[in-house]
């Protein structure tokens, strides 16, 4: 069987869940001795991204406009990209390469699963290019598919707006890889990055309005006087808040305690999790998030709004869910550092609820499960 897993980027720092995704994917079948492909645009790749692919054929286009990935088309490599494979994967759904690879397996008769992972919503910004997307191409890309994947049950429902009943979809969490995190440093951590020795809850992700670091930011100033000793830690590339949220630590009189990191590479971010008293993801919308693995397999409890897909973690004691607003987060950090002797059961809770659903030799086994029945049914 050979795979092409496509994705509009495997740029580690601005490419989000699904870059991260479509690796540990790739990685993965490699592993298993599955030959595979991978897809995508040359932001975000060089040499040094190319190292973690080892073993799996990247083929990248040129990427000549950044804001929408839009690539240098070239029909011959996609072509034999596609015919060249048994199954197509599509990753995300509002990009031209998806849109592009769907015509030519339609052409070639080639099987394709999709996995837009979250982003079959219309949310954010260029609604009226996301609808146009939907009215030309999107919507015949994911009624067309021959498989269907969600990464979370709630997105089940995304896909019945686009004529998808629920009984065509499979549910298919993101995953983690246990192996890769190793390493705790809290010293040298905290020396690297000036955060001196008190406790900080962090945040991971892209500074951008649809992860909500302003609801976090100002639900941490509200309470600046309650936790007088925490500090806050932002840790991610800007897409275009960075100055209000200065802005904003200024305003709540934090500046000295509210920390922006930039991007962190894998190491620190790994060292960043551990050092942390709390992890905190107050996404406006968000399908499955990551961050809460990374922390959860590093025994770091979180605090996630109802927008993120695992209202679980309050069930098995790893965490709390609260509302996607200042005034939830607000509650949930009285409530979680109020009572912050508990936060190292709420982090064995959720490691041990991680390593147990969300392991990525577990998650591949459910993926090659559908790939063999896509086939089959072909073959039939």
């Amino acid at each position: 069987m050979k795979i092409l897993n496509v994705n509009m980027t495997l740029d580690s720092v601005g490419g989000g869940g699904t870059a991260e995704r479509t690796y540990q994917m790739s990685r993965f079948l490699a592993k298993r001795g599955i030959e595979c492909v991978v897809l995508s645009t040359d932001l975000g790749w060089s040499k040094a991204r190319a190292q973690y692919f080892t073993g799996i054929k990247v083929i990248t286009l040129p990427c000549l406009w950044r804001r929408f990935y839009v690539p240098k088309v070239s029909f011959d490599v996609i072509r034999d990209a596609v015919t060249s494979a048994d199954l197509i994967h599509l990753m995300g759904h509002w990009t031209l390469i998806n849109a592009l690879v769907y015509l030519f397996a339609r052409r070639f008769q080639k099987p394709y699963v999709v996995c837009p992972a979250g982003a079959l919503l219309i949310y954010g910004r260029s609604k009226h290019l996301k609808r146009l997307y939907n009215y030309v191409v999107g919507r015949q890309v994911i009624r067309n598919a021959s498989a269907h994947i969600a990464i979370t049950v709630n997105e089940v429902a995304h896909f019945e707006t686009y004529g998808v009943s629920a009984d065509r979809v499979t549910v298919i969490p993101n995953g983690i890889d246990e192996e890769a995190y190793a390493g705790r440093d809290d010293a040298a951590f905290r020396s690297q990055y000036g955060l001196g020795e008190n406790p900080f809850l962090l945040f991971v992700g892209r500074l951008n309005r649809i992860k909500g670091p302003d609801l976090l930011l100002r639900a941490f100033g509200e309470l600046k006087d309650l936790f007088s000793n925490y500090h806050l830690v932002f840790a991610g590339p800007d897409e275009g808040m960075l100055r209000e949220l200065r802005q904003m630590s200024l305003e709540f009189s934090v500046k000295d305690r509210v920390h922006f990191l930039g991007y962190l590479g894998n190491d620190d971010k790994i060292r960043a999790f551990y050092a942390a008293e709390l992890v905190v993801i107050p996404s406006r919308q968000e399908s499955m998030s990551i961050v809460v693995l990374e922390a959860g397999i590093v025994e770091t409890p979180v605090l996630v709004t109802d927008q993120c897909g695992l209202d679980e973690i309050a069930v098995i004691g790893g965490g709390r869910v609260v509302s996607a607003s200042v005034e939830g987060l607000k509650d949930g950090l009285t409530t979680m550092l109020g009572d912050s002797g508990k936060l190292p059961v709420m982090g064995r809770n959720l490691r041990e609820f991680v390593r147990k659903r969300f392991g990525w030799d577990t998650i591949l086994d459910y993926h090659l499960a559908l790939y063999h029945n896509v086939l089959d049914n072909i073959n039939k």
